[in-house]
């Protein structure tokens, strides 16, 4: 009878062939997954750095014009009476121009829309009459303007910042311009040029009417802007941020702020790709830092194989010589795999707990705020779809510091965030466990208090606003706060609305003199 011939595969083999596919499998989704959340990680924090960064420069150039404002009001009130001097005339324009680096040029116009006054005298532009619809905007307007851009007498694109010229009796004089070269070296060039990155990332800013005012690039000065998300938005007085397409085809991550003195737009925006390109030289350190740890674990899988087949093995060998009379007492020994097979079993839980637990580190930062330790807007969607799904009902709590840009613009950003980490402080002695406190942003929070009705959120409003008047901050003092609250389900209304109903509150609240609860209307 021919012997039946025996498979060259042996368990000591399959086993290693299997173990090493489960750590590869397993080593390359841990890689994987740490990937995709630290790169969603760079993109939402680069698009909140834009638009946070794009609302800075929009409050400085806010101020830069009002300060520019006041200093062509103050050179109005100082021609009322020399209107008819030349040479007042140009000495109070040479002043003007030359006392900053504010205007590129000022010229006076009179109500005849003649110029009667220039400076620098280089200018040539004494003595010309304004002729075109847009070089008479300020003339026509009689009242402080800020024009549209447009081709000046002398030959120069310009944004002309204007201030009206009355007589003691309200006749109309003239006015007093500062004027600024979009095509040359100016003032918003040195506000915003000076933020410059060699790493792609660059700032524009739209007038109104969707025409580039500044950009990094002169040539593209001037020309107008269609069919770009961004710019609709940000012209619309929204201040967010968006995963855009620029007008080259690049990926762009741009933050947007409106200038709400002149109805100009700021964009902050930075490549995609360079902002994700040190991902993956990251992720190949951790791989190249992980290979010794992983050539370790292989050398003990293989070892393990064979700790693992030998009793199997004496198993066969044994069945092999049945005949023997120590064969019973050769497979009565094969004891010890069992307690292998449970070291190799704790050795891979061991191994994917650890996998697990970092990976989970990463989602629960993803979902806290830095500064306060609270939920951050992404923890806090994450609570408001629990509770939708599991149809929580739930009170919210808007809350706001009151002047919290004085104590900034007072004291400073580091006293602010103190200022912030006290109120999270309060908040959180104030909570119950099952209460869930957000940060959703600067120095606005909300509080959800499930299963809690309006009235009893009241209660909780009122105590956590009187703590937190009567809290002193060493080097502020006392703050006061202004809350706003909404209940949902409210007859079907949404949660995005309930969210809504308790920020007019909050608003209601500030309206009506701060520091104070207001219930939505709807409650």
């Amino acid at each position: 009878m021919p012997s039946i011939p025996l498979p060259r595969l042996n368990l000591r083999n399959l086993m290693l062939a299997m173990a090493i596919f489960s750590v590869v499998i397993t080593l390359c989704n841990s890689f994987y997954a740490t990937y995709e959340v630290q790169r969603t990680l760079l993109i939402s924090n680069t698009l909140e750095a834009n638009r946070v960064y794009a609302a800075k420069l929009a409050e400085v150039t806010d101020s830069f014009i009002q300060s520019t404002r006041q200093q062509l009001a103050y050179s109005a009130r100082e021609l009322v009476t020399h209107m008819d001097d030349e040479q007042a005339l140009m000495a109070e324009a040479r002043r003007l121009h030359e006392q900053s680096n504010t205007f590129n040029s000022v010229v006076v116009v009179n109500a005849a829309g003649v110029i009667v006054a220039t400076s620098p005298d280089t200018l040539q532009a004494k003595g010309l009459r304004l002729s075109t619809a847009s070089a008479r905007q300020s003339l026509e307007a009689q009242k402080p303007l800020i024009t549209d851009p447009f081709v000046s007498p002398s030959g120069n694109y310009i944004v002309s910042l204007s201030h009206p010229v009355f007589a003691a009796d309200g006749n109309y004089l003239g006015y007093i311009a500062g004027t600024i070269y979009l095509q040359h070296s100016n003032i918003l060039g040195e506000l915003l040029g000076r933020h410059y990155y060699q790493d792609g990332s660059y700032l524009y800013v739209v007038d109104r009417n969707k025409t580039l005012i500044y950009h990094p690039n002169e040539a593209r000065i001037g020309e107008r802007i269609s069919g770009n998300r961004v710019i609709d938005e940000v012209l619309q007085g929204r201040e967010y941020a968006h995963n855009v397409v620029n007008s080259s085809g690049t990926d762009m991550l741009a933050g947007f702020a409106p200038v709400a003195s002149t109805g100009w737009g700021i964009v902050a925006q930075r490549p995609k790709a360079a902002t994700l390109a040190g991902i993956n030289e990251h992720l190949l350190r951790v791989i190249m830092k992980s290979v010794p740890v992983g050539l370790l674990t292989l050398a003990g899988i293989w070892l393990s194989a064979l700790f693992i087949s030998r009793p199997l093995w004496q198993l066969a060998t044994s069945a092999r010589l049945m005949n023997r009379q120590s064969a019973q007492a050769e497979i009565s020994g094969v004891r010890s795999w069992y307690f292998e097979a449970a070291q190799l079993k704790r050795a891979i839980v061991r191994g994917i707990g650890l996998l697990n637990e970092r990976i989970n580190k990463l989602h629960t930062d993803s979902h806290t705020d830095a500064l306060t330790g609270l939920f951050n807007r992404r923890g806090m969607q994450h609570v408001l779809d629990t509770y939708e799904l599991e149809r929580v009902p739930f009170s919210v709590i808007a809350l706001d510091i009151d002047h919290f840009k004085r104590v900034n613009d007072s004291f400073g950003h580091d006293t602010g965030d103190e200022v912030i980490r006290t109120l999270a402080r309060v908040m959180q002695e104030q909570a119950r466990r099952d209460d869930a406190l957000c940060r959703s942003g600067g120095e606005e929070f909300m509080v959800f208090l499930p299963g809690t009705a309006t009235e009893h959120a009241r209660e909780v409003a009122e105590r956590l606003r009187k703590r937190m008047e009567a809290t002193a901050i060493p080097g502020v003092g006392h703050i006061t706060l202004s809350l706003g609250i909404a209940h949902w389900p409210d007859t079907g209304t949404a949660i995005s609305q309930v969210l809504k109903q308790a920020d007019r509150a909050l608003y209601r609240a500030k309206d009506e003199g701060r520091n104070r609860v207001i219930l939505s209307e709807s409650d």
